[in-house]
């Protein structure tokens, strides 16, 4: 099933890292960190959330375009009334953390959906094996407020002419519908 507008997002728990009470940073290698949790509630209850989902940390588009774009239209996202936003990606809480940290990341916040449970119940997982990634998310953005989606932004399927559609999910369009 793909969620449609005027759905609550799925109920799901994401298994994060988080620092522990040595360190300020969530990057094992520079302090030590534990395991954690994080429910779609906390995520989405009783606030206004953007969140865009892309098909993995450290790639192209993802890196430099959607990723930057979010974190630097921050500001009017909130000034158009958005509490978060929010970048999720089929990878392990490690590498969405080294991810965040190598992109120094103010604003956008990341969440690991290591197994793809959360991107499966929206309907977005996508098998990308062709290009050696396994399962992965579709690019796709959406506008949630207090759990429900109000607006959806989704990226057309991948084709030869155009392996990695990047147009829907942009900041700049993203900001049209808040």
């Amino acid at each position: 099933m793909t969620w449609l507008e005027n759905t609550d997002v799925p109920t799901v728990t994401f298994k994060i890292r988080t620092a522990s009470d040595l360190g300020q940073s969530n990057s094992c290698e520079i302090h030590p960190s534990i395991w954690g949790e994080l429910t779609t509630d906390e995520i989405f209850s009783n606030k206004k959330v953007v969140m865009f989902s892309l098909p993995g940390a450290f790639t192209p588009t993802c890196s430099t375009f959607q990723l930057p774009g979010f974190e630097e239209k921050a500001q009017e996202f909130y000034d158009k009334g958005v509490d978060d936003i929010y970048c999720c990606s089929v990878n392990d809480s490690f590498v969405m953390n080294a991810w965040r940290d190598q992109n120094n990341l103010k604003n956008v916040k990341v969440i690991p959906d290591g197994n793809g449970l959360f991107t499966k119940e929206m309907g977005m997982l996508t098998n990308m094996s062709g290009v050696g990634f396994n399962m992965r998310s579709k690019r796709y953005a959406m506008i949630v407020d207090d759990g429900v989606i109000t607006k959806m932004f989704i990226e057309p399927d991948s084709t030869p002419e155009n392996a990695d559609p990047y147009g829907e999910t942009t900041p700049e369009n993203v900001l049209t519908g808040v």
